[in-house]
Parts: C-alpha cells; structure tokens; sequence
C-alpha cells in the first residue's frame, strides 16, 4: 500500500487491507492514486512509499521522493538600479527627504550630494521617489556571487582592449614591413657594389660572390626580430664582470657612502680625482650630466603646464610635451626681448649693458672663507645682519647710537649709548651727558642729598650699600652659589639651626623659599641667602651616595 498514514486498524481492517494490496498487485484491482491523480506503483516497497511523520499529508502520495521544483524567478530576479516611480514632484511634500525631496527615504539615508540648501528649504530640484522592490532571493540567489551583474557592462572594457591590441598588430605589421624592405635593399646594394669590384681585375676573382652574399644575408634581419643577428645579447641590469665594483674602488669606511639594497652610491669614491677623470663619479654625477637636466625642466614645465588646465603628459606623449616645451621657450625668449628693448628704449642705459663682468673688474681676492658641509659659512666672512622691515640705524638730535643702546640699572631706564640720555628724543651731550648721568647714579647709590652732603649718618651709608648690593644682585646674571662666596659665620650657624628644625618638622617648603617680595626694585632680593643655600646643601640627603646608608657595626 501506498498509503503514508499511520494509524492503528483492527483485525478485519487489517485483513481487507492485505487482500486489497494483493489484488492490486495482481491486477484485479485499480492503482491507488496520488492528490495530483497519478498512480501509485503497488509493488513499491512501504519504506520508500510511506511518508515521514513531519511530511505525512494523511492521503496515499509520493511527493516526498520527488525533488522539489525550483522557482527560477527567484534565481534570475534582482533589483531595478535607477528606476524612478513617476516625475517628481513640484513642491516639497512634508515627511520627503530634506535634501533632495524623495519620499522614499530620509535626509541620513539620502545618497545625493548634500546640498547646501535642501530641498526643504528651496523646492528646487526635487528628485523623483525611488521604485522600493521586495525581493525574496532563494538559497542559489543568496550565494550567486554574479546575481545582478550586467554583462554589457564589461563591453566598454572589452572593446577599448581589442582596440588596443589591433593598434598593436597594425604597428607590428608596419615594422616588421619596413624592416625587411630596409635590409633587403641594403643586401642588394651590397652584392652589387661586390660584383661591380669582383669584375675590376685589380680586385679578386668572382669566385667569392655567392659567398658574400649568403655571409651578408645572414647577418640580415629575419622577417619579425628587433635586433641585429650580431648584436644580438641578453641585455642585464648587472656591471660588467671584469669592471671594479664601486664599493671596491675606495675601501675606507670614512668615504662615501653605498646602499647595498639600492645599489647606489651618491658621492664619489675618490674626491682627490676630478669627476671626469674617475672610473666611478658618484651617481650624482650622472645624474646631473648629460641631457638630465633637460629633461628635468621638460619635466617640470609638463607638471607646471597640466596645473594649469593643459593636456600636457610626458609619458603618455613625450613628443607634444617637447614641441610645447620648445614653443614656450621661444615665446619666453621673444618676450624677454621685446621687454627689454622697451625698458631700453623708454629709459635708456644700453650703454652699461656692455660692460665687463663684476669679476673681473674687481679681479682676484686673497680672502679666505671657509664653508661648512650644508654650505654654511664658518670663518673668512662676517656673518650678515638680520635686518627687519622697520627703519634701522636712523640717528636723530646729532645722537650717534639708537634709542635702547644703552640700559641704566640704577633705574632701570633704557637710553642712548653716545650720551646716557634716558629721555626719548632728546639732543646728544656727548661725555657731558655720560659724565653727568654717572655722578647722578653715585648719588642715588650713597643717598647723599644734594642739600645735606657731608653730614649724612653713617646709617643711612649703610642702608644705601645694601640697597645697592640688593640692586645689583638682582640685574646681575651670577646666580645665587656661584663665584666667590664670603659666609658669615654666625649666619651659617643660624641657618643651620633653621633648616634642622624645618626638616624635623617635616615641611618640605618654606615661606621664605615659596613667597617673593612685593615691594619696589629697589628693595626687592633673592629670596634665598648663600648662608641658607650653603645649610640646605649641608643637610641634604644624598640618595645617590653609595655609603649613605652606611652604619658601622662594632665587633
């Protein structure tokens, strides 16, 4: 039977059954049949007739031995690019995109170019919706690595290469033509030229003729070869064995330098020999010799030319960038001429165009300078002076220094060098000046009155030193511990005292090492004495010290 339904039959069900499958095995009785109407064979086995649980449909069938078939719309099926649902619309609809005005996406999923003013905005060129399709690829559509590809896509590519290979076969044909016509006709001019002498009795015999003739036609090109017979070598990018490597010309590790990965050596070996004379220059040397720098500046007016819009490329077309490169040589040339006869003829002076050269009308110098290896100039020349765009060396009121030549640290004022003069724009007095401003400096240094003179205290002396000193150790530039020092002992002393007790207090600073002085100039010090500077070096720890943590232990 060919029935997938399981179920459980009682015994005269089961026995109608059995008699029913064999009859129809014998013939008497009709086939069963399928949902589609089809019969069933009765003889096939019931493991292969009877359907699996989860594919039992409850009616005789053999769907589930048959392969499914395939929906080939789902294989061939893919999305319309570019299809446009309509005209677009005239005005801005509201939800649209913001940038181009499709209603089909929004403004982050847009892939138009971002306006600067969308569409929401402007209701100018408001792009058509998109047509949004559903397709339900199948698992071959999902793996088809080529599902969607247009192949006439690839026919641009196709016809520009088979171009491209017929120029080709054209320009191979046409050479190889004229190749054979050349070497042909210069065969043949050859064995006439031979016969003509063979005939001569001052030449030999004739006997050699067809002998020449096969010799000269051998050497001869075949139809298709690009290179004489003679001539004919495997070219290398490798030396001549029998040539000296150029790391072996000067093995002094200090001369000039080689790049064993790039094979080059820029500088030359030997600098005691001149560049011409040498087996190696250096490839600098060659680089720069010869028509490098030619093709250099073509290079660079090609370069320069394509910036500007041109079609110019030395590459791809070397012979139009080298009639444009001379063209613009000329025109440049013209130009420069008929600029300069104007200028000639507008102001004149052709007459110091002729003279000599400024070398040699000054001639030979014995001045010796010497240049560093970046060309920079070590000794033989004073160095040049950096000059600004602001007036320099302009001398007013007779003065012959500028204004902030000269600083006086008394005040504090800056003046004139020639005279002391701390007033701007003031007329020179020359040493007067000086004379005049040196004892006015004296004076504010000792704090002697003009009024009072030799009766000032001796108190009021002393304070002024030590205003003076303050001063003076303020616009020095000797830093505190520096030089000759003279310590006060009983200063130390106390110095020492307090910096014992900061450190068992454990303040790591101190207001007299972190405050500074608010007062004038005048009065205003270092804040650190030497007396405390040399108790602060006495007591500090010295953690490099290899034997500060040293403790010698009695037997």
């Amino acid at each position: 039977m060919a029935s997938s339904s399981i179920q459980k039959l009682s015994r005269e069900e089961f026995r109608r059954q059995k008699d029913l499958d064999a009859a129809r095995k014998a013939g008497t009785a009709p086939a069963a049949l399928d949902e589609e109407g089809r019969a069933i064979n009765p003889h096939i086995p019931q493991y292969i007739s009877q359907a699996p649980w989860y594919l039992d449909s409850g009616a005789p069938s053999l769907s589930h031995q048959r392969k499914p078939e395939e929906d080939k719309e789902k294989l061939d099926n893919w999305y319309d690019r570019g299809v446009r649902a309509g005209p677009a619309a005239k005005k801005y609809r509201k939800g649209a995109c913001e940038n181009c005005g499709a209603m089909t996406h929004k403004k982050q999923d847009c892939l138009e170019r971002p306006r600067k003013k969308g569409a929401k905005w402007t209701n100018k060129n408001i792009q058509a919706d998109e047509v949004i399709q559903d397709i339900a690829a199948g698992y071959d559509a999902k793996r088809d690595r080529w599902n969607g590809y247009d192949p006439s896509e690839y026919k641009k590519v196709y016809d520009e290469y088979a171009a491209v290979e017929a120029a080709r076969q054209q320009l191979r044909e046409e050479e190889i033509d004229n190749r054979t016509t050349t070497d042909l006709a210069a065969v043949r001019k050859l064995a006439k030229t031979t016969k003509n002498k063979a005939s001569d009795p001052d030449f030999g015999s004739s006997e050699d003729e067809d002998e020449d003739e096969d010799k000269y036609a051998d050497a001869a090109d075949a139809v298709g070869q690009h290179m004489d017979a003679k001539t004919r070598i495997t070219v290398r990018n490798l030396r001549i064995r029998e040539d000296t490597a150029k790391y072996l010309i000067n093995l002094d590790p200090d001369s000039a330098y080689y790049d064993p990965k790039t094979r080059s050596m820029r500088d030359a070996p030997e600098t005691n020999v001149s560049p011409e004379d040498a087996k190696f220059a250096g490839d600098n040397f060659y680089r720069y010799s010869g028509e490098s720098k030619d093709v250099q500046k073509l290079q660079l007016f090609a370069w320069q030319a394509a910036a500007r819009g041109n079609d110019v490329h030395l590459t791809s077309n070397p012979t139009a960038g080298e009639l444009l490169h001379h063209e613009f040589k000329q025109k440049k040339e013209e130009h420069r001429d008929s600029t300069k006869t104007s200028i000639l003829a507008k102001y004149g002076g052709a007459e110091y165009l002729d003279a000599a050269p400024k070398e040699l009308r000054q001639g030979q110098t014995e001045n010796y300078v010497e240049y560093s290896r970046t060309g920079q100039i070590i000794k033989g020349k004073e160095r040049a002076k950096a000059r600004s765009k602001y007036p320099e060396d302009v001398y007013i009121n007779n003065h012959t220094a500028v204004w902030g030549s000269w600083y006086n640290k008394s005040v504090g004022e800056w003046g004139y060098r020639c005279c002391h003069s701390t007033l701007h724009i003031s007329y020179c007095a020359g040493l007067a000046g000086i004379e005049a401003t040196e004892a006015s400096s004296a004076r504010q240094l000792l704090g002697a009155p003009k009024d009072e003179g030799p009766s000032s205290s001796a108190k009021d002396s002393s304070e002024k030193e030590k205003q003076a000193a303050k001063i003076e150790q303020n616009f020095s530039k000797q830093r505190v511990g520096e030089g000759d020092v003279a310590l006060d002992k009983e200063k130390l002393e106390r110095a020492l005292k307090e910096e014992k007790k900061r450190k068992k207090n454990g303040y790591e600073d101190d207001d007299r090492y972190s405050k500074k002085s608010k007062g004038t100039v005048e009065s205003s010090t270092h804040d650190v004495t030497e007396e405390q500077l040399e108790a602060y070096r006495m007591t500090r720890r010295m953690t490099d010290d290899p034997m500060a943590n040293y403790v010698d232990q009695d037997d």
